[in-house]
């Protein structure tokens, strides 16, 4: 019962986690883009790509750990929504990653670099994306802690 609450609690915390980075990435990408705030944004994108992968960790223990057995996830189609969206959220950051990637290595060698305005509003409305996807992997869990799809 502990290892589920423990699971529990932590899984909660890295989507507040999540969701926190999201919102940096979104403050940090606005025109004017340069230097410091490229090197932030690559360490606030790379910390978010971590925390993703933990949840996917700890998500995973608590289907496999948890004191509602695998079955209640396993043979729930609503589960299977939450992953998909999931899956899709990470897809949708792969775009705004190489780009952040591609800047930190721009910025370094020219510290006058700044990406154009169009290309921080593509990323911008791509970072959106993966919000929306997060809402829709919260209306999933909802869903499922409700018992809906069983």
């Amino acid at each position: 019962m502990l290892a589920d609450l423990l699971l529990a609690i932590g899984h909660f915390l890295i989507v507040f986690a999540i969701v926190t980075l999201l919102t940096m990435e979104l403050m940090l990408l606005k025109p004017g883009l340069s230097g410091a705030a490229i090197e932030k944004l690559g360490r606030v994108d790379a910390l978010y790509g971590g925390v993703a992968m933990l949840l996917i960790l700890v998500g995973f223990g608590r289907v496999f750990l948890g004191l509602k057995g695998s079955e209640f996830y396993t043979h729930n189609w609503v589960f299977w929504g939450k992953i998909a969206a999931f899956v899709v959220m990470g897809l949708l950051s792969i775009q705004p990653t190489r780009r952040i990637l591609g800047w930190r290595r721009q910025a370094k060698a020219d510290p006058s670099f700044s990406p154009g305005a169009a290309e921080i509003t593509a990323t911008r409305r791509m970072v959106h994306s993966e919000t929306a996807a997060l809402v829709l992997v919260v209306i999933f869990a909802s869903l499922m802690a409700r018992g809906i799809g069983l």
